[in-house]
């Protein structure tokens, strides 16, 4: 799997390039400006791109335009954006076209090479994958006032909404949560049916979903 890595500090550019290697993925370039990142998601075609959020000139979300500017003229290239802080504007932008084969996490989830390593085969095979911290905000604000089709969900359809949310399957939400996968799909008709959301025929369009209505104006 052909991999475009953009980041700018050289130390954790560097590592990031030793972990994927160390997983049998190939490093078709890593980069460390704009300019840079645009070209080689036009001539390398990868599988996946890698993108810290901010990068040389501006250092303001060049490396985030860039990789959105690709997913333009590449409809569905997989982009896995890598952010210093939650910035719900950032996942906004990536889930605006509405298709998959995308992905938001904190810098954090680096130092967690298993973590790491699955959203990025999960984007690159078209999935999403959203860092628990960006979830946590987005249900924060579509609940509170205990009114609202969030406030209705059960504690435990809570924590299966959070997982399903980061682009989770219902085998993988039964697995954390040590419960059969009956349950979770019982779980999951529930919290659509809750939060008036059709429910939705594969994992990826699924999560789409949830993201689109937790993400959408109170």
């Amino acid at each position: 799997m052909r991999v475009v890595l953009a980041e700018d500090l050289f130390l954790l550019r560097d590592g990031l390039v030793r972990l994927l290697e160390a997983y049998d993925f190939e490093i078709a370039a890593a980069v460390e400006t704009g300019p840079e990142l645009a070209r080689a998601l036009a001539d390398l075609e990868p599988d996946v791109a890698v993108v810290d959020v901010r990068l040389p000139p501006t250092h303001t979300d060049e490396g985030l335009q860039c990789a959105l500017e690709a997913r333009r003229t590449k409809p569905g290239l997989p982009v896995l954006v890598l952010s210093q802080h939650v910035e719900q504007l950032y996942a906004r932008e990536l889930l605006a076209d509405g298709s998959g084969g995308i992905g938001y996490l904190l810098k954090d989830r680096v130092f967690d090479a298993d973590q790491f390593v699955d959203a990025v085969r999960r984007v690159a095979a078209g999935g999403t994958a959203m860092d628990p911290q960006v979830i946590q905000q987005l249900l924060a604000r579509r609940s509170g006032d205990g009114q609202g089709p969030v406030d209705r969900l059960t504690p435990r359809e809570r924590e299966v909404l959070e997982l399903m949310a980061q682009g989770r399957s219902n085998a993988a939400i039964a697995a954390k949560l040590v419960v059969t996968e009956r349950a979770v799909a019982k779980h999951t008709a529930n919290i659509f049916v809750k939060l008036g959301l059709e429910v939705a025929g594969d994992d990826n369009r699924r999560v789409l979903a949830v993201l689109a209505y937790l993400d959408r104006d109170r």
